[in-house]
């Protein structure tokens, strides 16, 4: 009978490991699925009992990459958007990005009158046709989750700004309010947030025109992504407002200034490349 290995979640509880969910993340990823299934057999020979989800992760992207760039650097976008949270960048300016790619004007910490108080909105975009503002929730741990306490909240103050109009390209009415996270959300905060009206956006949810699927159909992938660069280049890079894997592919001269030669430049522009 085959030993089944007790792995550790990022949240520090315990579950089986399961074969299909590591095979599915994989395929998601773009692997095709005779190469997930070596990956995930070689991996299944070296479990132990204890081993954390994020050193299957690691192991994970670390054969991904050899056999394949374009899934590996797929498979490591969920991490780079958490990594983007330690160098300072806000998460609602980087939501901000994607909704301006989508032809949204847009606003971000936006102190917004509703009908009785004011509020500080993370995110307000609009265009010719919708209003909506955004509270954008970033958790820099896998395992956390947006619970229901955070929905009422958010329900709460976009009901009072439903209440009052608002001047973003003329006069008018809110007409949707987002709740983002880049992590998931709980399942009564689902459930509360169907009844309600409530749009949430999380990394795997909706199933369509969730937040995975907005990046990568934006193609505004952070630079956190690129395994060219190493940890310190990333900082520098994020400290000098440099965001995006696609900013260094219009102006190269910060990697320029990184101290790179002309042939290591080209290998991250290289990586750059698979982004778009």
């Amino acid at each position: 009978m085959q030993k089944v290995f007790t792995i550790v979640k990022a949240n520090g509880q315990t579950e089986p490991f399961y074969r299909e969910k590591l095979l599915n993340s994989l395929i998601r990823a773009g692997a095709q699925k005779s190469v997930a299934e070596e990956m995930v057999t070689h991996i299944e020979s070296e479990l132990k009992d204890g081993m954390s989800t994020s050193q299957i992760y690691k192991h994970a992207f670390f054969l991904l990459r050899k056999k394949t760039s374009p899934v590996a650097v797929r498979y490591s976008l969920r991490r780079a958007v958490m990594d983007l949270g330690p160098s300072g960048f806000p998460f609602e300016d980087f939501i901000a990005l994607i909704l301006k790619e989508k032809g949204y004007a847009v606003k971000t910490g936006e102190r917004v009158f509703g009908g009785c108080v004011e509020h500080e909105v993370d995110v307000v975009a609009w265009n010719e046709n919708k209003l909506i503002m955004v509270e954008a929730k970033f958790h820099n741990e896998l395992g956390i989750k947006t619970d229901l306490k955070v929905a009422l909240y958010v329900k709460a103050r976009f009901d009072d700004l439903k209440e009052a109009k608002h001047l973003y390209g003329k006069e008018r009415d809110v007409d949707e309010a987002w709740l983002v996270t880049n992590t998931k959300f709980t399942s009564t905060a689902i459930h509360y947030a169907g009844c309600k009206g409530l749009q949430l956006i999380g990394w795997n949810y909706p199933e369509k025109d969730n937040l995975h699927n907005m990046i990568n159909d934006s193609g505004l992938h952070p630079l956190t992504c690129l395994t060219t660069l190493t940890g310190s280049q990333k900082r520098t890079l994020l400290e000098n407002r440099i965001v995006l894997s696609k900013d260094l592919k219009n102006d190269s001269s910060p990697l320029r200034s990184l101290g790179m030669d002309d042939k290591k430049i080209q290998i991250v522009l290289d990586e750059v490349a698979l982004f778009q």
